[in-house]
């Protein structure tokens, strides 16, 4: 069987953009045409690619046909690139996106500034999909993202791994919240009264914290602030004491004491031969070895 390319990428496109409206647009066509590729897609391979949902989302067969669609994009890239023939916009060459795993504390912290070298030199569209760490990996088996930054040091579905390194994590509030709430020090009682910051109900860093403290952090009332820079806001506004990454850490905040937590990070990519994908690579482990704490 020989899979259109084209087909390939109009799944592609119909799961990032989330509708065959949105579909259509980007690849500047009618709804109807997405509707045809799409039909005809799955009457030759004889199984559904696409859930017709809000967001769209990929069939197990869909997503290996994202997976392809998005190689074929890479290579051709890197083919192009290869022929030296300048600048892409005075050439024509297509622009390839670039799909990515982070997690928020790498994203607001040290990721960015890799990425967006690299995004000078070539012309990309990087598209940063953003979870814990511990569920970043699931996103590249899917075929979702090209590459992840995930706290799984064992390779997913044969991908490249690259150990990147350690952000620590430190528990730490304002002088005048230890004042009003730990006054009697930051003993196993008052970190069960004392009101924290939580990131949202995936991550588990300052249960673990509070777990090692001989706390059942369940008890404990919290704050819910979903974005990483808020959160160390919200400790430095003094809405409740939180486990703030070190590149984040200020002489305003005191620190609790107790476990620092490291979370060691590696970048995983297809175990594909890219130029694009490798520089992308060599980037952001240059970047973390300047920034995280060494494995």
């Amino acid at each position: 069987m020989k899979i259109d390319a084209q087909l390939a990428a109009t799944v592609a496109a119909v799961i990032d953009e989330g509708s065959f409206e949105a579909a259509a647009r980007r690849l500047h066509v009618t709804q109807s045409a997405i509707s045809q590729r799409i039909k005809s897609l799955e009457q030759q391979i004889g199984r559904a690619v696409v859930v017709r949902c809000r967001p769209a989302r990929a069939t197990e067969a869909g997503e290996a046909l994202v997976r392809l669609a998005r190689q074929v994009a890479l290579l051709e890239h890197d083919t192009v690139a290869a022929f030296g023939l300048g600048d892409a916009a005075e050439t024509g060459a297509p622009r390839v996106r670039v799909p990515l795993a982070v997690n928020a504390d790498s994203m607001a912290t040290w990721f960015l500034a890799p990425i967006a070298r690299v995004a000078r030199r070539h012309p990309i569209d990087v598209d940063l999909h953003r979870d814990d760490q511990d569920y970043t990996a699931r996103m590249l088996e899917s075929g979702e993202v090209m590459a992840a930054v995930t706290s799984e040091a064992e390779p997913v579905g044969g991908s490249a791994v690259t150990p990147l390194g350690v952000l620590e994590y430190q528990a730490m509030a304002t002088a005048e919240y230890v004042e009003a709430w730990f006054a009697d020090g930051v003993t196993a009682e008052t970190l069960g009264r004392a009101p924290f910051v939580d990131f949202d109900r995936r991550d588990t860093l300052q249960q673990s914290w509070l777990r090692v403290r001989g706390v059942d952090p369940w008890q404990v009332p919290r704050h819910y602030v979903p974005a990483s820079h808020d959160f160390s806001e919200a400790v430095r506004l003094g809405l409740g004491w939180g486990l703030i990454p070190s590149p984040h850490q200020s002489a305003e905040l005191v620190d609790l004491g107790g476990p620092l937590i490291r979370i060691p990070l590696y970048w995983q990519q297809w175990n594909l031969h890219s130029p694009l994908l490798d520089e992308i690579a060599s980037e952001v482990a240059a970047e973390a070895a300047r920034v995280l704490a060494p494995l």
